[in-house]
């Protein structure tokens, strides 16, 4: 199986690395700085949870993708306001399979416009990482890559990809209702990140912390209606990802579900996990903002579901975002 990854932070450097010391036909995407280290020095990966399982290994980079053409499989990870320049960078590609861990849902509609619906699977990333400043990469949390078709099943050709990428060593599962799973995502994500961005603590403590799971809990379900209006059923993810528990239950019971979970990546020995939000901000970058909370607010207004909560983080961290950089 050919694939690409389009992307060389941390996700994309994460499953090329592992997919190239599987032995797998993978190119990674990657430009400037990052490019010319990767060829020279090769991709070192670093798991958190596993530091004898430290691996170095080359592969493949191109600059210029416009020379790529057809490939199995092709994996977008380039930030969500990156997303036009990212596929615009890729005119001769022509993929069996598109998938993208962006965070959001508006993503599938990206890749149906460039590649069509028929190449189009859905895919969420559970699984999170960090380039460090000397060009490595810490692989902190291997709780899954999730792709299926879209909006529902696992195909032969999900099941063929699903299974190679898990081998190489990056959990993936092959999932039966991925637009679930991607909804249940972007509720448990936007509780996270607007909590983690605006405390700028690791994310256990964000957790840990009673007002700001408060917080948390108060968003995801907002979120959650958004989606029931959507007629979409949330699931339960597990890890950071509980979205049906937190959005089905009573407040006080969310909480306790996001401070356990802190106290879980306490036991893991995950101290210094911060969501890649804050990783952006904290560097200076810019945040996935208006593809993210902004889209969600907009659609809320549009189904008529009250969201003061997700609108309040919205504004801030849309505040924020305006001065980065």
């Amino acid at each position: 199986m050919k694939i690409v990854v389009l992307g060389a932070g941390a996700l994309g450097s994460i499953t090329a690395g592992y997919l190239a010391r599987a032995g797998v036909d993978v190119t990674l995407i990657a430009r400037g700085a990052r490019a010319k280290f990767l060829i020279q020095d090769g991709l070192t990966v670093r798991p958190v949870f596993d530091a004898s399982a430290e691996f170095t290994v080359p592969v493949r980079i191109v600059e210029d993708a416009a020379s790529l053409t057809a490939c199995d499989a092709f994996m977008l990870t380039a930030k969500t306001y990156d997303t036009a320049t990212a596929l615009a960078a890729v005119p001769n590609l022509k993929p069996e399979m598109a998938f993208s861990v962006q965070n959001g849902v508006v993503k599938d509609d990206d890749l149906a416009t460039a590649f069509g619906w028929e190449h189009t699977i859905g895919c969420i990333a559970n699984f999170s990482g960090e380039v460090q400043e000397d060009g490595s990469v810490l692989f902190t949390r291997n709780f899954g890559l999730y792709i299926g078709e879209l909006p529902s099943g696992a195909s032969g050709r999900v099941q063929t990809l699903a299974s190679l990428i898990d081998g190489a060593g990056v959990k993936t599962v092959a999932s039966e209702n991925i637009e679930s799973v991607e909804w249940s995502k972007l509720v448990g994500w936007l509780g996270l990140t607007a909590v983690s961005v605006l405390s700028r603590l690791y994310t256990h403590q964000v957790y840990e912390d009673r007002d700001l799971a408060a917080l948390q809990v108060a968003v995801a379900k907002e979120a959650a209606q958004l989606a029931a209006a959507t007629g979409v059923e949330l699931v339960d993810l597990g890890g950071m990802l509980m979205s049906r528990t937190i959005s089905s239950s009573p407040e006080a019971k969310g909480i306790e579900v996001s401070m356990a979970e802190g106290e879980a990546m306490k036991s893991r020995g995950v101290l210094t996990h911060r969501m890649s939000a804050q990783q952006d901000l904290l560097r200076g970058r810019r945040l996935e903002i208006e593809e993210t909370y902004g889209w969600a607010v907009r659609r809320a207004a549009e189904l008529g579901v009250d969201a003061p909560a997700l609108t309040t983080c919205y504004r801030l961290l849309a505040a924020i975002n305006r001065h980065q950089g």
